[in-house]
Protein backbone atom coordinates (compact mmCIF):
# COMPACT_ATOMS: atom_id res chain seq x y z
CA UNK A 1 0.00 0.00 0.00
CA UNK A 2 1.07 3.62 -0.57
CA UNK A 3 1.92 5.97 1.95
CA UNK A 4 0.48 8.96 0.91
CA UNK A 5 -3.09 6.89 -0.48
CA UNK A 6 -2.64 5.77 3.48
CA UNK A 7 -2.30 9.46 4.93
CA UNK A 8 -5.14 10.75 2.50
CA UNK A 9 -6.95 7.73 3.91
CA UNK A 10 -6.25 8.95 7.47
CA UNK A 11 -6.71 12.70 6.48
CA UNK A 12 -10.52 11.51 5.04
CA UNK A 13 -11.17 9.68 8.59
CA UNK A 14 -9.93 12.16 10.42
CA UNK A 15 -11.80 14.78 8.96
CA UNK A 16 -15.24 12.69 8.46
CA UNK A 17 -14.86 11.85 12.45
CA UNK A 18 -13.80 15.67 13.50
CA UNK A 19 -17.14 16.73 11.19
CA UNK A 20 -18.76 14.15 13.45
CA UNK A 21 -17.56 15.36 16.70
CA UNK A 22 -18.67 19.18 15.79
CA UNK A 23 -22.16 17.95 14.84
CA UNK A 24 -22.22 15.76 18.47
CA UNK A 25 -20.65 18.69 20.57
CA UNK A 26 -23.49 20.86 18.94
CA UNK A 27 -26.17 18.16 19.72
CA UNK A 28 -24.82 18.29 23.08
CA UNK A 29 -25.11 22.08 23.52
CA UNK A 30 -28.68 21.92 21.96
CA UNK A 31 -29.96 18.91 24.62
CA UNK A 32 -27.80 20.55 27.90
CA UNK A 33 -29.55 24.04 26.68
CA UNK A 34 -32.92 21.88 26.64
CA UNK A 35 -32.34 20.12 29.95
CA UNK A 36 -31.39 23.39 31.81
CA UNK A 37 -34.87 25.10 30.34
CA UNK A 38 -36.85 21.85 31.74
CA UNK A 39 -34.89 21.81 35.12
CA UNK A 40 -36.19 25.16 35.84
CA UNK A 41 -39.71 24.33 34.33
CA UNK A 42 -39.59 21.30 36.69
CA UNK A 43 -38.52 23.79 39.82
CA UNK A 44 -41.26 26.41 39.02
CA UNK A 45 -43.71 23.42 38.90
CA UNK A 46 -42.40 22.08 42.15
CA UNK A 47 -42.71 25.27 43.79
CA UNK A 48 -45.97 26.50 42.24
CA UNK A 49 -47.01 22.84 43.35
CA UNK A 50 -45.76 23.24 47.37
CA UNK A 51 -47.17 26.97 47.36
CA UNK A 52 -50.82 25.17 46.66
CA UNK A 53 -50.23 22.57 48.87
CA UNK A 54 -49.92 25.04 51.52
CA UNK A 55 -53.10 27.18 50.42
CA UNK A 56 -55.48 24.05 50.05
CA UNK A 57 -56.02 23.18 53.77
CA UNK A 58 -57.30 27.25 53.93
CA UNK A 59 -59.13 26.70 50.49
CA UNK A 60 -60.43 23.12 51.35
CA UNK A 61 -62.12 24.11 54.44
CA UNK A 62 -65.05 25.81 53.14
CA UNK A 63 -65.28 23.24 50.28
CA UNK A 64 -67.46 20.32 51.32
CA UNK A 65 -66.52 16.38 51.25
CA UNK A 66 -68.31 14.59 48.22
CA UNK A 67 -71.12 13.44 50.00
CA UNK A 68 -72.37 16.54 50.69
CA UNK A 69 -71.76 17.57 46.75
CA UNK A 70 -74.27 15.69 46.14
CA UNK A 71 -76.82 17.09 48.37
CA UNK A 72 -75.79 20.17 46.70
CA UNK A 73 -76.34 19.19 43.01
CA UNK A 74 -79.62 17.35 44.77
CA UNK A 75 -80.81 21.31 45.70
CA UNK A 76 -79.85 23.06 42.92
CA UNK A 77 -81.22 20.15 40.68
CA UNK A 78 -84.69 21.15 42.36
CA UNK A 79 -84.61 24.66 42.25
CA UNK A 80 -83.54 24.00 37.97
CA UNK A 81 -86.55 21.36 37.92
CA UNK A 82 -89.06 24.54 39.40
CA UNK A 83 -87.84 27.35 38.62
CA UNK A 84 -90.73 29.76 39.43
CA UNK A 85 -91.66 27.98 42.59
CA UNK A 86 -90.31 29.13 46.40
CA UNK A 87 -89.17 26.62 48.63
CA UNK A 88 -88.89 26.61 52.69
CA UNK A 89 -85.81 24.53 53.54
CA UNK A 90 -88.05 21.51 55.06
CA UNK A 91 -90.47 21.42 51.89
CA UNK A 92 -86.85 21.14 49.99
CA UNK A 93 -86.41 18.58 51.57
CA UNK A 94 -89.54 16.55 51.56
CA UNK A 95 -88.99 17.54 47.49
CA UNK A 96 -85.90 16.06 47.29
CA UNK A 97 -86.25 13.18 49.79
CA UNK A 98 -83.77 14.03 52.75
CA UNK A 99 -84.06 13.57 56.21
CA UNK A 100 -86.75 16.63 57.51
CA UNK A 101 -85.00 16.11 61.06
CA UNK A 102 -84.43 19.49 62.86
CA UNK A 103 -80.06 18.67 62.15
CA UNK A 104 -80.45 17.73 58.36
CA UNK A 105 -82.91 20.86 57.93
CA UNK A 106 -80.29 22.88 59.28
CA UNK A 107 -77.69 21.88 57.76
CA UNK A 108 -79.22 22.55 54.68
CA UNK A 109 -79.86 25.83 55.20
CA UNK A 110 -76.32 26.27 55.89
CA UNK A 111 -75.98 25.03 52.39
CA UNK A 112 -78.55 27.61 51.15
CA UNK A 113 -76.74 30.26 52.86
CA UNK A 114 -73.94 29.19 50.96
CA UNK A 115 -75.68 29.28 47.65
CA UNK A 116 -77.40 32.51 47.63
CA UNK A 117 -73.88 34.18 48.29
CA UNK A 118 -72.21 32.71 45.68
CA UNK A 119 -75.40 33.82 43.67
CA UNK A 120 -76.70 30.92 42.65
CA UNK A 121 -80.32 31.22 44.54
CA UNK A 122 -82.48 34.38 45.44
CA UNK A 123 -83.97 34.98 49.07
CA UNK A 124 -87.48 36.31 48.02
CA UNK A 125 -88.05 36.56 51.39
CA UNK A 126 -87.17 35.62 55.03
CA UNK A 127 -87.02 31.34 54.96
CA UNK A 128 -87.71 31.43 51.26
CA UNK A 129 -85.64 30.39 48.51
Amino acid sequence: MNITKLLADLQAQHDETAARAGELSHKIAQLTAALTETEARLADLATARKVIAELAPAAGSESEPPETNTAYQAIVNAFNQHPDQQFRTRELHELVDLPTNEASVNVTRARLGRLLRQGFLTQPGRGRY
